[in-house]
């Protein structure tokens, strides 16, 4: 039934409901390895690729904290796809703000924005960017310029991943299959890319493309670190989708590890 509900609606969306044009490249660079019936079940983030070493010795540990009251989360209608409408309860709540049980913030990407020098090789691990459960994973992540970055489909359902850079080139693909991966590359440093998927427009991700491995995304604890630092004087900023954006200067010696805390406010 999932099949058939995922082929049929590819069929009238990849015509209407993906930017105004047919997705590019819909079947680049696949791998096709799913069973045909998937076991739906809300699937955790996948563990993001840690940032390459820098070379240095040296660390900032970030706390992000949230003042205010933490506006409740907009509750997703998943109902148009039965694939997506069997997700538990929990996964159907906006991402724009989390505010953790601690009082911090979640998904705040920080990064050195100003400081780094030198050049910095670029991984060959790639990144990746899932579509499980109906929703993109991670929400907020980072990779260097030309890492790789692999997009994978673990629904049983047609997705479209539209990324809609203003420095690099913008893509929007068709994944209608579970278990297609297509692999892409971004050539430029920018904060942020922005993907959406025009099937689920609920579907949204943020990636900063950066030149060097200084950043870190702040978790369930609110907490980000910095780490592998040559010594020196660094700019940080941390990026928020809802809340913007904030800087700091820290200067760290070799081997040592400095903390920090950023505060956003309710607004």
């Amino acid at each position: 039934m999932c099949q058939r509900y995922g082929m049929s609606l590819l069929a009238v969306l990849v015509v209407i409901g993906c930017g105004g044009g047919q997705p590019q490249d819909a079947a680049a660079k696949t791998d096709r390895t799913a069973s045909p019936e998937p076991a739906m079940h809300l699937a955790q983030a996948p563990a993001q690729a840690q940032p390459a070493s820098g070379g240095g010795s040296a660390a900032v540990n970030v706390t992000v904290q949230f003042e205010g009251a933490a506006p409740a989360r907009t509750k997703i209608k998943m109902d148009a796809d039965p694939v997506c409408r069997q997700q538990p309860a929990a996964a159907m709540e906006s991402e724009e703000v989390v505010v953790n049980s601690n009082g911090t913030l979640k998904n705040v990407f920080v990064y050195v924005k100003d400081g780094a020098t030198g050049t910095f090789p670029t991984p060959s691990t790639p990144a990746t960017l899932e579509q499980s459960g109906c929703w993109y994973r991670p929400h907020v992540f980072g990779l260097q310029v030309n890492q790789p970055l692999d997009i994978v489909n673990s629904d049983a359902t047609l997705h479209n991943i539209n990324a809609k850079p203003t420095t690099n080139t913008p893509f929007n693909i068709a994944q209608p299959v579970k278990g297609m991966k297509t692999t892409k590359k971004f050539a430029k440093p920018e904060v942020m890319v922005k993907f959406k998927c025009n099937v689920h427009p609920w579907m949204s991700a943020y990636a900063a493309v950066l030149t060097h491995p200084f950043f870190g995304v702040s978790d369930e604890q609110g907490a980000a670190a910095v780490i592998g630092l040559p010594a020196g004087t660094y700019t940080l900023e941390a990026w928020h989708e809802t809340y913007g954006t904030q800087t700091q200067t820290v200067t760290v010696a070799d081997g040592e590890t400095k903390s920090v805390a950023f505060t956003f406010t309710a607004q």
